[in-house]
């Protein structure tokens, strides 16, 4: 499953692309592959992009297809795709990315190393906690769009967070100072049973809920709790 998010470092916005299915293969697979590619087709017009997509996917379909290596993500940073593999072998990597882009005449250069404990994938590329929440977020804001919905206007918003005992629940409860959140109702989960929903009303852009969620999580997490999304109705049916 790949997902996208964007991560901020030193400043710079970093677009990344991360296979999620792809720890399943961990043990397997100790050979990190790195392949980067400038990308002027991102800055081109509509069809040079199509064709860099389409590149990327042979070269992804090679890999996987012909070394049996794992494609576990990509990254674009400073006019460049970062395109990250893991193999069970070194052999033939550097053969099968030559075979797909020197035809093609992309600027290129590749590397290998071995990367037993997959250190590079844990730490430029696996979203964090709260990079897990902004994915959900920016589904949920996808299905909105997806109905017609105008994201910039203001509605109840219910947000959704678990503890593994109630003392912990019952001390966030109790002293819940983050400003325009109120408590709605105690629940439970499949993973726990201690679980509250808290109401704000606020727009649903993009900006606005990263905004809103990255506060609310760093105020959990200090009563060690767990952010478990939100939700909210669509202002359409409510005028219906």
């Amino acid at each position: 499953m790949r997902e996208l998010f964007t991560r901020v470092e030193e400043k710079n916005e970093i677009s990344i692309e991360v296979n999620l299915e792809a720890l399943e293969s961990k043990e397997m697979n100790p050979w990190l592959l790195s392949v980067f590619v400038k990308n002027d087709a991102l800055e081109a017009n509509e069809e040079s992009y199509e064709e860099f997509l389409e590149t990327k996917e042979s070269l992804i379909i090679a890999l996987e297809h012909n070394q049996r290596a794992v494609y576990v993500g990509s990254r674009v940073v400073d006019g460049w795709s970062e395109f990250y593999f893991y193999s069970y072998d070194s052999k033939r990597l550097d053969a099968i990315v030559k075979n797909i882009l020197a035809p093609s005449e992309y600027v290129y250069e590749s590397n290998i190393v071995r990367d037993t404990k997959w250190g590079f994938y844990e730490a430029q590329l696996e979203p964090t906690e709260l990079e897990l929440c902004h994915i959900q977020s920016a589904k949920i804001i996808f299905l909105l769009q997806e109905e017609g919905e105008d994201l910039e206007i203001s509605r109840d918003v219910e947000h959704y967070i678990s503890f593994e005992t109630p003392t912990q629940k019952n001390r966030f409860v109790n002293t819940l100072d983050l400003e325009g959140f109120s408590f709605k109702d105690e629940i439970s989960t499949e993973d726990f049973e201690h679980g509250v929903a808290l109401v704000n009303n606020h727009n649903v852009t993009e900006i606005e809920v990263q905004k809103i969620v990255s506060t609310l999580f760093e105020k959990i997490k200090i009563d060690h709790g767990y952010y478990e999304g939100w939700s909210t109705l669509l202002i359409n049916e409510d005028e219906e």
